[in-house]
């Protein structure tokens, strides 16, 4: 029988600097309760001038593989890594990571699927760990989500933050606490326009016309994307319970991708799900994109508890979406909090005017 994946580790870190709703209101012309009610955040992180996605993908692996030791795992011989943000569009960021996490000359990449990233890798992770590929996978999502908006653009600015978070999986049984037991993963690309950089890539040079400002942040559009995000993982959970054999009594927690408190609210509602049981953190962090999912585990370490049963769902650009589920293991999880040296690092850092 194939191997199956095994969450083992888990890690997670946010920049020091908090931009609060009201720092933004005041320079976007709104107001924190304009803010807080439609999306349900109250603050995010953002990178400062010194720090890029790699270094918050290299702290958070740490994190990860300190966590994934303390069970006796050490190393890893693959590195997965989840951004649409990378530190250059060529090279990818995932082998800068594994060689300034000491891990030597193993296979490292990235995966571009917004904010589905993080499941996605997981299932490629999974699929690596049941070929024979790799034995112990660290799979990381980390933003600078910020670097790509628009700080004029109200609709956008207020909602995302930056951050990491990462897991080990390492191959093992498939009854095993932490086992990953099945995925559902889909795209559209027909409704690529609704989340999209217009330029920058191969189809604006390729035209021959230059990128022009505007086009060159981040778009969204938001009305539709809220409709797709909550059909989307409601029916990809969904299938996953259906997949596991779980009926929604069966569930614990479901941990979605951070996008919208109501959109959170909404799924749970629509598969039938207590509100209390759907994992919520976006208040303190906004929507980091790939990184959400792990930092809502992250920080929901004493929450979930080992043998609880937990699914994981997203949505994101392409469009994409995916879920996963699992068993949840005994893990030791450190605190999401910046170290030290960020502090001095961000010291530079001034809120774009």
């Amino acid at each position: 029988m194939p191997a199956s994946a095994v969450l083992c580790g888990l890690g997670a870190v946010v920049p020091p600097q908090v931009v609060t709703n009201q720092s933004l209101a005041e320079r976007l012309k709104t107001s924190d309760e304009w803010i807080y009610t439609r999306t349900g955040i109250k603050q995010r992180h953002v990178a400062g001038r010194d720090l890029a996605t790699s270094d918050l993908a290299l702290e958070a692996g740490r994190r990860a593989l300190r966590s994934a030791a303390q069970g006796g795992v050490l190393g890893a011989d693959m590195v997965v890594l989840a951004t649409v943000t990378p530190d250059h569009p060529c090279p990818a960021t995932a082998p800068q990571v594994a060689t300034r996490l000491g891990l030597g000359y193993v296979p490292a990449f990235d995966i571009s699927a917004v904010c589905t990233g993080f499941v996605y890798a997981l299932g490629v992770a999974a699929g690596a760990i049941a070929g024979g590929l790799a034995t112990q996978v660290l799979v990381i999502g980390a933003e600078t989500f910020t670097t790509i908006l628009d700080p004029a653009d109200r609709d956008t600015a207020v909602i995302f933050g930056d951050g990491a978070g990462a897991v080990v999986l390492r191959a093992g049984e498939a009854d095993e606490l932490g086992a990953l037991r099945g995925f559902d993963l889909g795209s559209d690309g027909e409704l690529n326009k609704l989340i999209m950089i217009p330029d920058g890539g191969s189809r604006q040079r390729a035209s021959g016309r230059p990128a022009g400002p505007a086009t060159s942040y981040f778009t969204m559009q938001g009305k539709e994307v809220f409709k797709h995000a909550l059909q989307r993982m409601a029916s990809s959970a969904q299938a996953v319970l259906r997949r596991t054999g779980w009926g929604i009594g069966d569930l614990d927690w479901l941990v979605g991708h951070q996008a919208n408190v109501r959109i959170l609210h909404a799924i749970a509602d629509q598969i039938g799900l207590v509100r209390d049981k759907v994992v919520i953190n976006i208040d303190r962090v906004g929507n980091t994109c790939a990184a959400s999912i792990p930092l809502a585990l992250a920080d929901s370490a004493g929450t979930i508890k080992a043998g609880d049963r937990v699914v994981l769902t997203a949505f994101g650009g392409g469009l994409t979406w995916g879920s996963t589920a699992l068993v949840w293991p005994e893990l030791e999880v450190a605190q999401t909090d910046p170290p030290d040296s960020w502090h001095v690092a961000n010291q530079t850092y001034r809120e774009t005017p």
